[in-house]
């Protein structure tokens, strides 16, 4: 055990906040990320992220926590995303690209201010690409409450939401309000964001998002099952980042540590890579012919 788990591991009270908080928004972003892939908004939660850069920038020069400046940006931004929207797609993405635009204007302002005021770039690395060793356990019940209202909120609209993401027309004349669902799923994306990006940063935020999320789509077209799929994977990936990024201090040559983003988004990439593989290798099976009808011909 000891060549796995470097001393201290399991005392260690950053490593308990880390792999709880983890926990959490990686069972949080699985389920609000398969929805975001199912209804094709993964740019929107591209944009959120990096929206969310803003947010945290803005949280260090109040000297609050970076949460809640990721917290306040995506939504924000998720609403005039909304507001800004039409009903087409084409429309959606162009009212993204908008706030994206503004946001990441501010967001280098934001950065700028925050580094010439002081002398350390640390802050800037955290928000742009996590420091989960960094949570305190001060703010873990706040993120397990975000992450279970994100839940909660899924779970009380997952019919809704899967019908208007299928066909608009026929969820409206079944009577779900197709405009204040989609609103208010948007919302729930950019709390899933804000969440990720505490963990990965701002700009690795939409990998864990997206991509457990992504590769449980591979494995099971029903999106209950790949919601506990992704949740699964994200998990999974979380906290063999924490223990691997852990250990990594004790690694020759510099004994400096590696980030948890690294890992987490590394582990994610690799678990695509294997599904898409199995999938394309499923998919060619099916389309070989049957050894009676080959020797036949």
């Amino acid at each position: 055990m000891s060549a796995l788990f470097a001393p201290g591991f399991f005392s260690s009270s950053p490593v308990h906040s880390a792999l709880v908080a983890g926990a959490v928004v990686a069972l949080a972003s699985g389920s609000i990320g398969v929805l975001t892939v199912i209804r094709g908004q993964s740019f929107a939660g591209h944009a959120l992220g990096d929206v969310g850069t803003a947010g945290g920038s803005a949280a260090f020069l109040l000297d609050v926590s970076p949460l809640w400046g990721y917290l306040v940006a995506a939504v924000a931004a998720a609403g005039a995303m909304e507001l800004l929207g039409v009903r087409r797609a084409r429309g959606r993405d162009v009212a993204t690209g908008i706030v994206l635009g503004a946001a990441l204007g501010l967001s280098a302002l934001l950065l700028y201010l925050g580094t010439t005021s002081s002398t350390t770039t640390g802050a800037t690395v955290t928000i742009l690409f996590g420091s989960l060793f960094a949570v305190s356990s001060s703010i873990v019940p706040l993120v397990a409450g975000l992450g279970g209202g994100g839940l909660l909120v899924v779970a009380l609209l997952y019919r809704p939401l899967l019908l208007s993401s299928v066909d608009e027309e026929l969820a409206a004349a079944g009577g779900v309000n197709v405009a204040l669902v989609g609103t208010v799923f948007l919302v729930v994306m950019g709390l899933g964001v804000a969440l990720t990006s505490l963990v990965v940063g701002t700009v690795l935020s939409t990998a864990l998002l997206i991509g457990p999320a992504a590769t449980a789509l591979r494995l099971t077209r029903r999106p209950g099952r790949a919601m506990l799929a992704a949740g699964a994977i994200g998990l999974g990936a979380t906290w063999l980042g924490v223990l691997l990024a852990y250990d990594s201090y004790a690694w020759p040559p510099y004994h400096h540590g590696w980030p948890v983003s690294f890992f987490v988004v590394t582990l994610i990439f690799l678990a695509y890579v294997v599904t898409d593989a199995v999938a394309w290798s499923r998919s060619r099976r099916a389309l070989r012919p049957a050894p009676e009808l080959e020797a036949a011909g």
